[in-house]
């Protein structure tokens, strides 16, 4: 039983008349025709009235000027009228009204569509078919006024967009400052470089940071994935988390009183964008906390919604994957960061480019950041890691190397500073093997001198042979 509301928001069906009313406003006022163009469409009237709307709307694109009110009538059959003139506040509401209008009608078809779809079994479209019935809408926003207030426009951009540091000044130095909310960031690396363990470490970082975020694994089990945490938070080796379990457990539970929320979920491989979207809207609702950043691990296991793609075209189906997961950290508005895999290719690489990354470029021209990990076994030893900056959208550090250490006990990745990581050999030991090969004084310098003039041997020669012997008496 409808009551009194009920009844109002029943009566706010579009009549014949005010569908009448709309099309005679256009033809007097071509102004109001040109506002409303990109959303008119002669499908959402009623079929009596179609004809007229199908002829102003052929007219219009092939003339570039409206028809008459005759004409109309002439062609169409229809008995429109002139109108007597719109105040300023009469035009307001014919927009807003035939906005209204126009997104009523095409959630209408979209919904019959949709029906039609699910008696053939076929859902993919139903979503987009509902979502862009729903985002029809006028172009009010103009835009930026770019000479109006130059430093509110800039405050805006580094202060709108949720930009927050990564963790790490020097990336964040070639960032401008660090990533931004509702950017795709992608870590590409090789099987097994770390791909998992940089997210990971933001995802440590950005908690701590008062945060709160979820860790989508497609990979690794939540088990795994939570023990490497805990050796971050606890500064403990995983093999030794067991016998300092009571220590691990202290500090663990002292962190979360000042981190923010942080759940880690596996999905299979295979889910969609679709699957994420209702896990983050579960999520929110069962905790009430909102979300402030997503990673999912990674990429290339996730399968597109929006297109039947075959699984082993992997560069139309990394293209429609990146866009729906751009346009989800766009519409939550979170910092999101996915992983990619390199292609053989890259296996035997020191500097990486667009052509390793596997899939192609389609991944590339959607995302706003990609980070290479580089790493070498010499390089693990010490503890290092380089990321390259394959592309950016926020800043000009394209072909940028940020260099850091990795702490292989615990885990952590941290900012290497303004250390050089060029040296294959620790200080310390290179230190101590100059020291033994270094001449001591200028008495062993002259009698070296004497000796090549003896024997007729160049000083290298003579050096090099001193060299192989105190290395042979060290074997000793």
């Amino acid at each position: 039983m409808y009551n009194k509301e009920d009844k109002t928001a029943k009566a706010k069906e579009y009549s014949e008349d005010l569908q009448k009313l709309f099309l005679e406003i256009m033809v007097d006022h071509p102004e109001s025709y040109v506002r409303v163009q990109n959303i008119f469409d002669p499908l959402n009237f009623n079929r009596s009235l179609r004809d007229a709307a199908n002829f102003m709307k052929e007219h219009t694109e092939k003339y570039k000027k409206l028809p008459t009110v005759e004409q109309i009538n002439a062609t169409a059959s229809t008995t429109l009228a002139a109108t007597k003139g719109l105040t300023e506040e009469n035009h307001e509401w014919f927009l807003n009204e035939f906005e209204g209008f126009s997104q009523s009608k095409a959630l209408e078809r979209a919904i019959l569509k949709a029906a039609d779809y699910l008696e053939k079994g076929n859902r993919a479209p139903i979503e987009k078919l509902i979502k862009d019935a729903v985002q029809i809408g006028l172009v009010k926003d103009i835009g930026t006024d770019y000479f109006a207030d130059p430093r509110s426009r800039l405050q805006a951009i580094w202060e709108g967009n949720g930009q927050f540091s990564t963790g790490w000044p020097a990336l964040d130095k070639a960032l401008y400052g660090g990533m931004n909310r509702g950017e795709l960031n992608i870590f590409a690396g090789g099987s097994g470089s770390g791909k998992s363990l940089f997210m990971q470490n933001i995802s440590v970082n950005w908690i701590t940071a008062g945060l709160n975020g979820i860790y989508l694994t497609l990979e690794l089990s939540e088990g795994l994935c939570s023990m490497r945490i805990d050796s971050m938070i606890a500064n403990c080796s995983t093999r030794d988390l067991r016998k300092n379990l009571d220590d691990v457990e202290l500090k663990v539970r002292m962190a979360a009183k000042k981190s923010g929320a942080f759940q880690i979920k596996y999905m299979p491989a295979q889910s969609n964008v679709n699957d994420i979207r209702a896990y983050i809207r579960e999520f929110q609702i069962q905790t009430g906390k909102k979300v402030d950043f997503l990673m999912v691990d990674y990429l290339d296991l996730l399968m597109p919604v929006s297109a039947k793609v075959s699984p082993n075209d992997l560069f139309v189906k990394d293209k429609y994957v990146s866009e729906e997961l751009r346009n989800l950290a766009r519409e939550l508005n979170i910092l999101f960061i996915t992983a990619s895999q390199l292609n053989r290719s890259a296996v035997d690489e020191v500097e990486f480019d667009h052509s390793h990354i596997s899939g192609g470029i389609s991944k590339i021209n959607t995302a706003d950041n990609v980070f290479g990990i580089f790493t070498s076994r010499a390089m693990r030893e010490r503890g290092k890691y380089q990321l390259q900056l394959l592309k950016t959208r926020s800043s000009s550090g394209i072909g940028t190397k940020v260099d850091l250490d990795f702490d292989v006990n615990s885990l952590r990745i941290v900012d290497a500073g303004e250390e050089s990581d060029s040296a294959a050999i620790p200080a310390s030991v290179a230190s101590g093997i100059l020291s033994k090969i270094k001449p001591k004084s200028t008495t062993t310098t002259a009698v070296s001198q004497t000796e090549a003039e003896i024997t007729g041997k160049g000083a290298g020669e003579i050096n090099a042979s001193r060299l192989k012997a105190m290395i042979s008496g060290l074997g000793k």
